[in-house]
């Protein structure tokens, strides 16, 4: 009886510890990005109008990966071709080439990576819903350069800053098409909205 009692006892410590170990974003995340991803249809919708005057080419992509129906299941790991797409602030549009991004198992967690191209970004995807908020930070990639990407600060923001402007908020889900994008809602530099458009 006592081996099952402590055999019991550990199975319990080993849950617990495993909750710890995985909290929610929510745990991780500064409250400003709480709040800044809590206005992520609000900072969509202002973008798209101040995108009203960018490129025609552009302005057809952005609405054609920001208008496809998300799916709430299907396969996230592995290498995917990634484009970012800025809208509103400093230009009504910018669209950027093609890159190489990818999502791998990290500590028992998604971790996506832009990993080509000089804006870079790179960090942890939680479980959401039917989707992944992203919890990551920017950097600009020079070549040649071997330094180690940031990571997100969030309650850890320096000299007690509520954001640093590095960090990065959003919400990553799949399309019915095969598909994914990464929305990122208020960026703290240069436009009102970007969306990471992913394929196959």
């Amino acid at each position: 009886m006592r081996v099952r009692k402590a055999s019991l006892a550990a199975v319990a410590t080993l849950l617990v510890l495993s909750c710890a170990s995985f909290a929610g974003w929510r745990d991780d995340a500064s409250a400003a990005d709480v709040q800044r991803l809590g206005q992520l249809a609000e900072a969509k919708a202002k973008a798209l109008v101040e995108a009203q005057n960018g490129k025609p080419s552009e302005v057809a992509a952005i609405k054609s990966i920001l208008q496809a129906g998300p799916v709430s299941a299907g396969r996230l790991a592995g290498t995917w071709k990634c484009r970012t797409m800025k809208l509103g602030g400093l230009t009504p549009t910018i669209v950027y080439s093609w890159f190489t991004c990818r999502i791998s198992e990290k500590g028992g967690r998604l971790f996506f990576e832009k990993l080509g191209g000089s804006q870079r970004t790179s960090g942890t995807l939680y479980p959401d819903g039917g989707g992944y908020v992203y919890l990551g930070a920017s950097y600009v990639h020079y070549n040649g350069a071997n330094e180690k990407p940031p990571v997100y600060s969030g309650t850890g923001a320096a000299a007690g800053a509520s954001a640093t402007p590095d960090d990065q908020i959003g919400l990553l889900s799949l399309t019915y098409d095969g598909r994914a994008r990464l929305e990122l809602p208020y960026p703290v530099q240069e436009s009102t909205f970007d969306v990471i458009e992913l394929k196959r």
